[in-house]
């Protein structure tokens, strides 16, 4: 392998590592639900990318060899996150998860509650 390759390989595996170890810290040092959902949904995605892509690079530079697993691995990453995160804030507006006076947003925050409550009350009363 040439050393520029191993330089660039090694820059996206430090770079991932760096965001998914901040998306990490981020988890566990937000205040509440809201605030921490941004960490592994944001950060730890776009390191999750960098140490694939880096991954990807190195088990690609075998002459005649192209690596296709962490690409696949990269797609369905990318299309799960954003959907697991909403699901998850859907289930937090539904049982009415309390956020900080910091927590930006909280008027849409319990317009999305009203509106979460009078659906499960409409849901209720159908036959």
């Amino acid at each position: 392998m040439q050393n520029w390759m191993e330089w660039v390989i090694a820059f996206f595996l430090l770079l991932g590592g760096s965001f998914v170890l901040i998306g990490s810290i981020g988890l566990t040092r937000m205040p509440d639900f809201f605030m921490r959902l941004h960490g592994p949904t944001k950060a730890t995605t776009l390191g999750m990318g960098g140490i694939l892509l880096g991954s990807m690079l190195f088990f690609s530079a075998a002459p005649g060899e192209i690596s296709v697993h962490e690409l696949l691995i990269t797609i369905f990453l990318l299309i799960t996150a954003p959907i697991s995160a909403h699901m998850l804030i859907k289930a937090a507006l539904h049982h009415r998860t309390e956020a900080i006076a910091r927590t930006t947003g909280e008027q849409e925050l319990k317009r999305g509650q009203l509106q979460n409550s009078s659906r499960s009350h409409i849901k209720s009363n159908l036959p």
